[in-house]
């Protein structure tokens, strides 16, 4: 028999403080009054939290707002500047890193180039540290405020204190990725698929915000999806759900990257469109010459659009989304042009009823969306965990 769980006074005070201190986040500047209503928790609770959060200057004042015949009510707000998250975008033709406060307000970047085919794990893990130290450095924020850093990269991620990666477009089986990282850094560490960390910034911040059930798709040079069920990131057994790039869209078809054929990112990626097309680019010219392609006219962009919409289909089909966000470079160059037609295609291809009820928008955020997705995965764990006032610097990886 299981016994049930005990709850201390202590573990009620720590579930207020988040309950109430997500709820700022999200809302923004927020009177007690509010947050009242917004948290159903107690006018004392709420009162006795804000101030321990005030005391700690987790939170601020933000100004006042008129009250119905009563005293002025003071607006509450977390403190942007309270701590700060670093954001890494492990992408196929680079490493991006990013600092931000707790705004989401970009203070640093730092980039380095990566050929493609060439995605040494030294040569990233490489890239990364010395991101993480450059954005610090030009940020001039103290180390002891960086709350963590997140880590977007391609493939599959077990989730546990070695982050081990299964990537094999980029040949990388089995890499220990938080493990190699945790040996050149202080911070804590939260490493998640990238197409996962853009799927949360856009539903925090972006074109998803509001929905409960959506996927979030990433269109680069690489294709990868996140797939949002009730409001909760869907994961499956161990992790690997959203390999949409990876579903066949034709038996015996072109050769993949994964050793496959067939798969939709052969038809999709970048990279493999502009094989189709026959131009050959490097990674400084890759956006740009696809920019160009998209605007051509050529059949090879026809067809993209076509498997595009039979794809996008797909998803509506099996997960009954309310809507679904078109993101990644690739992906926002495409819909800025073709939105239209390519939702004609979706619809072609799709059952009418969910098709109905599902739309198709592009992402808000632009090509920067994984490093900022990232980043979230420190901001979601401060807001869960945030207990007293001294930022924990204990080496982490999730």
């Amino acid at each position: 028999m299981v016994r049930p769980e005990r709850r201390t006074v202590r573990d009620l005070r720590r579930g207020n403080r988040a309950v109430l201190l997500r709820a700022l986040y999200f809302a923004g500047p927020t009177s007690r009054h509010e947050l009242t209503a917004l948290t159903g928790l107690s006018a004392a609770t709420v009162s006795n939290v804000t101030g321990d959060l005030l005391a700690d200057d987790i939170i601020v004042e933000a100004g006042l707002v008129d009250s119905d015949g009563g005293r002025p009510r003071v607006l509450l707000r977390v403190n942007p500047t309270y701590g700060f998250a670093i954001g890494v975008d492990v992408g196929e033709t680079h490493v991006r890193v990013e600092l931000f406060d707790l705004d989401m307000n970009e203070l640093a970047k730092s980039e380095f180039a990566l050929r493609p085919g060439a995605h040494d794990v030294d040569v990233v893990v490489r890239h990364v540290l010395s991101g993480i130290d450059a954005v610090v450095a030009d940020s001039g924020v103290p180390p002891s405020k960086v709350l963590g850093v997140g880590v977007g990269v391609p493939g599959i991620v077990e989730r546990g204190p070695e982050a081990m990666i299964h990537a094999q477009t980029f040949g990388w089986d089995s890499v220990p990725l938080g493990t190699l990282l945790r040996a050149g850094t202080p911070f804590p560490l939260h490493i998640d698929n990238g197409a996962k960390t853009m799927g949360q910034a856009e539903m925090w911040f972006g074109a998803g915000r509001g929905s409960r059930h959506a996927v979030i798709a990433l269109i680069g040079s690489g294709v990868g999806a996140s797939i949002i069920a009730d409001g909760m990131t869907y994961r499956g057994a161990n992790s690997s759900a959203g390999e949409w790039g990876h579903t066949k869209i034709a038996i015996g078809g072109r050769s993949c990257r994964c050793g496959g054929r067939g798969c939709l990112e052969a038809y999709i990626g970048a990279e493999a469109v502009l094989e189709r097309a026959g131009i050959d680019v490097d990674t400084s010219t890759e956006q740009a010459a696809f920019a160009e392609l998209v605007t051509s006219g050529s059949p090879v962009v026809d067809e993209t659009v076509e498997y595009l919409g039979a794809g996008l289909a797909n998803l509506i089909n099996l997960f009954n989304p309310e809507r679904i966000v078109v993101g990644g470079w690739a992906g926002l160059l495409l819909g800025q042009h073709l939105l239209t037609t390519i939702k004609q295609r979706a619809a072609e291809n799709c059952l009418t009823q969910p098709y109905s009820t599902a739309s198709i928008v592009l992402g808000r955020l632009g090509p920067d969306a994984v490093a900022l997705g990232a980043a979230t995965l420190v901001v979601d764990e401060f807001l869960l965990s945030t207990t007293s006032s001294s930022v924990s610097r204990e080496p982490a990886v999730s």
